[in-house]
């Protein structure tokens, strides 16, 4: 029976001397879907990765990745799955159609022409296909580079940071691919350090804290977790102490400030919170009040308050 997961971890560990840098890693990724991965600073995201994609064995548990054992079928493993790193991978001195035809002949592909032209096209990279990637625009050699991890057709994709460092433009493009892939049935594991792109990709997303998974679910359900995120903006910058010291009352983080606006805030996870009431108090306390709202969180908020970070590495 064909398994509902693409990605199916139990258990991992991972010791490098003295350091745990997986404690129990429980992942499942469904078929079909994109699944975000973050992780404050030395959480062991990176560690899971090089894991799932045999590039490092692990020292307990187990995992299943497109239907194969990741330790007794390691090769069968490597031959469903794609890899695209922090950097590109292509070589510089080679034109963007010679690079994707030596990707071709390495991984034994029929029609190794055909396939690099269709992933020229597809990638929007057909003007530039008999140029040396090293012309290449940052965006032009990430999309090259993320060709060449798609050659064989993988079931699963594992995306490291694909957008780190590129303009909007050439991230959406990437963003655009990414949906494509998902369209066509490919699984996607991405990491990104880039909050809002795993907002706009991700059917689920993994938390990964202290070398295990702490929290999962989709990008709405995460947000329900913490609550919503309170706004005050008050009439001079002499009201914003008195102002976060009623939210100090009211919500579960520590205040933000916008000194630009006059403006602080704080997540909520008090579900009976209104703005009339938020409003209420602040009467009561005397803040010469110019707005008060109540928004959903975004992720950011969502990862200060569930990892206790503020610091966010991919």
């Amino acid at each position: 029976m064909t398994s509902t997961y693409a990605v199916l971890s139990e258990g991992l560990e991972k010791r490098f001397g003295t350091v745990h840098a997986l404690r129990g890693l429980d992942l499942a990724v469904a078929r079909g879907t994109v699944c975000g991965v973050l992780g404050p600073n030395g959480a062991g995201k990176t560690t899971a990765v090089r894991l799932l994609t045999t590039l490092l064995r692990p020292d307990a548990g187990s995992a299943r990745i497109a239907g194969h054992d990741l330790v007794r079928e390691a090769a069968a493993v490597r031959r469903r799955i794609g890899v695209t790193g922090q950097y590109a991978s292509v070589d510089g001195d080679l034109t963007g159609r010679e690079n994707l035809r030596l990707f071709a002949r390495l991984h034994r592909v029929r029609g190794p022409a055909a396939r690099a032209g269709e992933l020229l096209d597809r990638f929007e990279l057909t003007e530039a296909a008999d140029r040396p990637a090293s012309t290449y625009s940052g965006g032009m050699r990430r999309r090259l580079d993320l060709a060449a991890s798609l050659i064989r057709r993988p079931d699963v994709l594992f995306l490291d940071e694909p957008t780190t460092g590129l303009d909007p433009a050439s991230r959406n493009r990437i963003w655009d691919a990414v949906r494509d892939l998902r369209a066509d049935g490919t699984t996607v594991l991405l990491t990104t350090q880039y909050l809002e792109e795993a907002d706009q990709l991700a059917d689920d997303i993994a938390l990964v804290d202290h070398g295990r998974v702490a929290h999962t679910g989709s990008p709405a359900q995460l947000k329900a977790l913490i609550g919503s995120y309170a706004e005050i903006v008050v009439a001079h910058a002499g009201a914003l102490t008195d102002a976060a010291a009623v939210l100090d009352q009211l919500t579960v983080s520590e205040p933000s400030f916008d000194h630009e606006r006059n403006a602080v805030g704080a997540v909520t996870a008090d579900p009976t919170l209104t703005v009339p009431r938020l409003v209420r108090e602040l009467d009561a306390a005397g803040v010469p009040l110019l707005d008060a709202s109540l928004r959903p969180p975004s992720l950011d908020d969502v990862f200060l308050r569930l990892t206790g970070s503020k610091e966010l590495v991919a």
